[in-house]
Formats: structure tokens, C-alpha cells, sequence
């Protein structure tokens, strides 16, 4: 399993549609080859950030399968416009030591 971590900084004011948006967004990862789960964390510190964990089977259901469909272009339409600065996405596995 890959676990696609993304730290989601937000324009001001805009985090009620910005949740709107994802919910329409989430039915799209939902329905991808390889996708397991995801969850969308709001910061309390910063209310204008939000963490994204999506767990896959392997890399390449994100990178190649995912950021390669047509259904990336309606996730980036839905959600790409919220962000500033726009996010690094990182891709983990679980260490030996588990």
C-alpha cells in the first residue's frame, strides 16, 4: 500500500466551497483502479489548511492510472483553483520497523 500524503493551503474565505467541491471531487478518486481510501483533515491551527491522505495499492495507481485519466481533468477543474501556494504531493510506505 502507498499512502499519497498532500498538505492543502488554501486562498482565505474559501474553505466552505472548497468542501463542497470535494465532496463532488471525492467520487472521482472513489471510482479509480488501485484506490483503497482517503481522508480530508482540517487543520486547527490554520483553518485554511487541510490535509489530504489517499492510500493506494501501488505508486502507479496514483501517478500513472489516476494523474493520467480524464477524470484527473475533472478533479483539477473542481478543486485546483482553491489552492495557494499549490500543494506538494508526497508518496509513503510503510517503514521495516512496523
Amino acid at each position: 500500500m502507498i499512502l499519497e500524503v498532500a498538505i492543502l493551503d488554501l486562498k482565505p474565505s474559501v474553505a466552505d466551497d472548497f468542501e463542497a467541491a470535494f465532496r463532488v471531487a471525492a467520487n472521482i478518486i472513489i471510482g479509480m483502479p488501485g484506490y483503497i481510501s482517503h481522508e480530508l483533515q482540517r487543520c486547527l491551527e490554520n483553518r485554511d489548511r487541510y490535509i489530504l491522505l489517499v492510500r493506494w495499492e501501488k505508486l502507479e495507481d496514483h501517478t500513472v492510472g489516476f494523474r493520467g485519466s480524464p477524470k484527473y481533468q475533472e478533479w483539477r477543474s473542481l478543486l485546483h483553483h482553491f489552492y495557494d501556494p499549490f500543494p506538494t504531493v508526497e508518496h509513503y510506505q510503510m517503514s521495516s520497523l512496523n
